[in-house]
């Protein structure tokens, strides 16, 4: 079969509107923030010290929210908070609804297929709440009813753990903490510094203790959209900024000092991985 191209010029300008749209269809990410002024962050509004409502002021803060205020004043644009819960961090992210997701998630293979990750801006483990009377093994609680916050490595991890345990999903850690409290559950799973800063506000906090094993390792990094490189990179350079002032370590301080609520040492620094 043969045909003839009766106007190239014709062909060419409808390939060049076609190449035009297919890059506006997938737009730089940064670029539209800039273009905006304003990056939006998934963040946590319960889950302290990393994200939670000051009672005061009334406004989201913790952590987390120190680290999405440094990055939006590196890119020069406002910060707009958009709270979520561990189930909907990525699914916001993946309608665009918000541009990074800055709410203490851990960095999984599963999860790097549908989103990139930053540096490792913070790490730590993955341990048991337990009632103060309970055993100090985990071990211990290998078939029993366990409590884990929805859509969490926690709860991950306790299915190929513990794959006779009764693996309960609540929407937020205080609820977790409530079925707790009432017997539903006779452990609840969760970062250790997150287990650590709710105990820290619990009126009854000499009922529980958090077992020194851990469940798992957790590197927390930012989460951007998938394959958008130019922010991807502004973001871990934002961070090794952060690390190198001084102010990344400063921010520790504040919320896991020996002053806080929280208090765990950093054991780490944000540094680049190939």
């Amino acid at each position: 079969m043969s045909f003839k191209i009766k106007n190239i010029s014709s062909l060419f300008g409808v390939a060049l509107v076609a190449l035009s749209f297919s890059q506006s269809a997938y737009a730089d990410k940064l670029d539209d923030i800039k273009k905006a002024g304003v990056i939006r962050a998934a963040v946590f509004d319960s889950n302290p010290p990393f994200g939670s409502v000051d009672p005061q002021s009334h406004k989201i803060v913790g952590y987390d929210i120190d680290f999405a205020e440094a990055l939006a004043k590196k890119l020069g644009v406002k910060l707009e908070l958009v709270a979520t819960n561990p189930a909907n961090r990525i699914p916001l992210l993946q309608s665009g609804k918000v541009d990074v997701i800055v709410a203490d998630i851990t960095i999984t293979p599963d999860r790097a297929k549908v989103i990139d990750f930053s540096y490792p801006y913070f790490v730590t483990g993955q341990q048991f709440l337990v009632g103060a009377s309970a055993g100090n093994k985990l071990d211990a609680f290998a078939e029993a009813r366990i409590g884990a916050v929805k859509g969490t490595t926690g709860e991950q991890e306790l299915h190929v753990r513990f794959p006779k345990a009764q693996v309960v999903a609540y929407d937020d850690v205080p609820l977790a903490l409530t079925a707790l409290r009432s017997g539903s559950v006779k452990a609840i799973t969760q970062d250790s510094s997150i287990l650590v800063g709710l105990l820290a506000n619990a009126a009854d906090k000499k009922n529980f203790k958090i077992l020194p094993e851990f469940l798992s390792t957790e590197n927390i990094g930012v989460g951007t959209p998938k394959g958008e490189k130019a922010l991807l990179n502004v973001v871990n350079a934002s961070l090794l900024e952060l690390e190198k002032s001084g102010e990344a370590a400063k921010i520790h301080e504040r919320w896991f000092g020996k002053n806080s609520a929280a208090p765990e040492p950093r054991n780490f620094k944000i540094v680049a991985l190939n």
